[in-house]
């Protein structure tokens, strides 16, 4: 039975219920170990507090899925005490609806400095140095450089990937039900093929096939592209109608409870020539070098260069040259879409159980086509995982 094609849009909307696999939340209990592992990794780094401010990793250690704004909102956690959560006056009904840890809630006013409050809590709780989140904005950092009064100020890289790299079960469950609900958005996607589809009327599907099955929000993004198009990884813009014995590139995801999907399916719309049926088989060979040399302890850019050696051995690159592989192996992935670890040269990070990435070496062939077979795996004791079934042929994108 073909799985390109042959589905009208009827049909494919009538398989969408509801998922009824749903992962647990994040547990209260799984919130005060995430605390008091970011308490040890202060100790290992000799740093007396961390202000966590807006955005995934506020969400990974309070519950609170906001995004940065020009307000400061931040967990300040020290080495003793419940965390200090610091917030505008006016938001704190929307925060202690969604506050999951028991937290001393400090507030401010619209006039106030708000990292007055940090270097206040600072000196209260005894804490003579500060590690910020990378991801705060530099005039947060340099805010607090002005009242710090001189006291160390320092990235917590090391502390917010120190927990975060390695998931727990409770993670890895929400990220499998996201994997599993997008490779059925993909699967649908696939059926819809037929002469003339725009990449429009596929990426609206995408969007509301992710929202029927009880994602967070649709799609977190969506990439589709035909033919030509499908050698630039992330797309080109402008309306693309799909044509016989063109490939199809469909890069897409979604998140549960903040826990991202991201997965990309190339195939073949009617029947391959000799280049593309190559191509595609160079992809899926390296894909599966870099899967099969996934363990602990490996160097995240062992695998990279797994991928690449199939590549380069069949005459194409070297390097980032093309047609060849243009971009990393993979990314790591949680409640970013991107994030530590990265499978690149370079990143000598060693994998550890827990850990969650994507396997996606791309191949360009420039101004022709370009073929990306993602799917993301989590390290094991004994290896990896994956989160989702590769692909088994050209023609063929759905094991």
């Amino acid at each position: 039975m073909t799985q390109i094609g042959g589905l009208d849009i009827a049909q494919a909307r009538t398989s969408l219920k509801p998922w009824t696999a749903v992962a647990p939340a994040i547990s209260a209990d799984e919130y005060q170990q995430r605390t008091e592992r970011a308490r040890a990794l202060l100790r290992e780094q000799q740093v007396d507090a961390v202000l966590i401010t807006a955005g995934t990793s506020l969400r990974y250690f309070t519950g609170v899925a906001w995004g940065a704004s020009e307000r400061l909102v931040g967990m300040l956690l020290t080495a003793s005490g419940d965390p200090i959560v610091i917030c505008p006056g006016f938001e704190v009904g929307s925060l202690t609806a969604v506050l999951r840890i028991p937290a001393d809630v400090r507030l401010w006013e619209e006039h106030d400095n708000p990292q007055q409050l940090v270097a206040d809590a600072m000196r209260e709780r005894g804490a003579g140095s500060l590690a910020l989140d990378p991801a705060a904005p530099y005039v947060v950092a340099e805010r607090l450089r002005a009242v710090l009064g001189g006291k160390p100020l320092s990235d917590a890289s090391a502390i917010v990937d120190g927990c975060r790299m390695c998931k727990s079960q409770a993670e890895l469950a929400l990220m499998k039900q996201a994997t599993a609900m997008t490779l059925q958005v993909h699967r649908l996607a696939a059926g819809l093929m037929r002469e003339g589809i725009s990449r429009t009327e596929l990426v609206r599907f995408i969007d509301d096939a992710h929202r029927a099955l009880g994602a967070d929000n649709g799609s977190t993004f969506c990439i589709v592209q035909f033919g030509q198009a499908t050698a630039y990884p992330h797309g080109i813009p402008g309306e693309q109608y799909l044509a016989e014995d063109e490939l199809v590139l469909i890069d897409t995801g979604c998140t549960v409870q903040g826990y991202h999907s991201d997965i990309t399916r190339t195939y073949i719309f009617g029947r391959a020539n000799a280049e593309q049926q190559r191509i595609w088989e160079l992809e899926q060979a390296a894909q599966r070098a870099a899967f099969e040399a996934i363990r602990p302890g490996v160097h995240c850019e062992t695998v990279d260069a797994a991928a690449r050696a199939v590549v380069e051995r069949a005459g194409l690159g070297p390097d980032y040259r093309l047609p060849g592989i243009p971009h990393r192996t993979g990314h790591g992935c949680g409640l970013s879409i991107h994030e530590t670890p990265y499978l690149v040269r370079g990143d000598q990070t060693e994998l550890r159980p827990g850990m969650c990435c994507s396997n996606e070496p791309m191949i360009v062939v420039p101004d022709r086509f370009g073929v990306r077979l993602e799917d993301h795996f989590y390290v094991t004791q004994e290896g990896a995982a994956w989160f989702t079934p590769p692909s088994p042929a050209i023609d063929q994108p759905f094991a």
